[in-house]
């Protein structure tokens, strides 16, 4: 199976929740027009930032539904769901039901509970994944800061290089620029290399990066978009300084409590997903104040994603 390289900014999408905690699935046709609108390539549903690890079977299952429903005409969007990594049948499942609804590929982590002991088994469990949907692509999500599983993702192309004939890439959520620009030029650039880290976009790109999927991106995606930009021209000032007004957004998601920040930013584009839910901790009336505050004085109304013109 040849492998499609993906190009440009995926979002990893906010799963939106209501007050109750039951999922909001009313606003995704919206939240895929914003993405559009904005020039996002496709979404990576269910990962980190959406929260999969916080939702049962059955829920991942109605928000690819949702996503599936609202993009089903748009060929050049790409939907990807995230489907876990600890229990494998649960994966097994959700990528059969992926392709059922008619996504475009699937990902797969690490099993972070029993952690694999070698790359071998790693190897082994896409393997076991990935052949029930032989003619999806299949992409590993590495992020070993929340899986603990750090293997260089080097070791893993040898390892299924030939074996998963629908292994196409690797979702790349690490800093270890040696081993990403070694997998970039595995077996002539075969496999697609998405970066993971928007703060690091930069650096990401001088080493050959086409793609990535980020947070930031759902409410940030003009800042990636001129840093690409200034970057393809040359412009090395303006991109290093586009990409520390990131760093300095970014910044903002560890002062007011981490992930779920991310939604209060997305309230502030009109585009209120909710909460996370537990354990996940979210700031309080106060802080999202001063958190307000904070964003206007980086001038985030001239960088961020704007929500499109709705049509009379």
């Amino acid at each position: 199976m040849a492998t499609k390289h993906l190009k440009g900014l995926i979002a990893a999408p906010f799963t939106p929740i209501q007050k109750d905690g039951s999922l909001n699935l009313s606003l995704i046709p919206s939240y895929y027009e914003m993405l559009k609108a904005n020039g996002l390539t496709g979404a990576f549903i269910c990962g980190s930032t959406g929260e999969g690890v916080s939702m049962s079977v059955n829920e991942k299952k109605a928000v690819a539904e949702a996503w599936a429903e609202c993009t089903k005409s748009d060929a050049d969007f790409i939907v990807m769901p995230l489907l876990g990594g600890t229990c494998l049948s649960d994966c097994k499942e959700l990528a059969l039901h992926a392709r059922e609804i008619g996504l475009d590929a699937v990902s797969f982590t690490s099993p972070f509970y029993f952690k694999p002991a070698n790359v071998e088994m790693l190897a082994q469990c896409c393997a076991d994944v990935a052949a029930v949907v032989p003619d999806m692509p299949f992409y590993y999500y590495h992020i070993p800061v929340l899986t603990g599983v750090g293997f260089p993702m080097f070791d893993l192309l040898k390892a299924v290089d030939g074996k998963i004939p629908n292994f196409a890439g690797i979702k790349y959520t690490h800093e270890d620029f040696m081993d990403f620009l070694s997998c970039i030029h595995f077996q002539n650039r075969k496999y697609d290399m998405l970066w993971g880290r928007d703060e690091n976009m930069l650096p990401a790109l001088s080493v050959g990066a086409k793609a990535a999927v980020g947070s930031t991106f759902n409410y940030a995606a003009p800042l990636y978009y001129n840093l690409i930009d200034a970057f393809n021209t040359g412009d090395l000032a303006k991109a290093q300084l586009l990409q520390q007004q990131s760093i300095d957004m970014i910044r903002l998601l560890g002062k007011y409590g981490g992930i779920a920040t991310g939604k209060a930013y997305m309230k502030l584009i009109g585009l209120d997903c909710g909460e996370f839910r537990l354990p996940v901790k979210n700031m309080n009336t106060d802080d999202f104040e001063l958190f307000k505050k904070e964003v206007e004085q980086l001038g985030f109304s001239n960088f961020c994603s704007k929500k499109p013109v709705a049509q009379i």
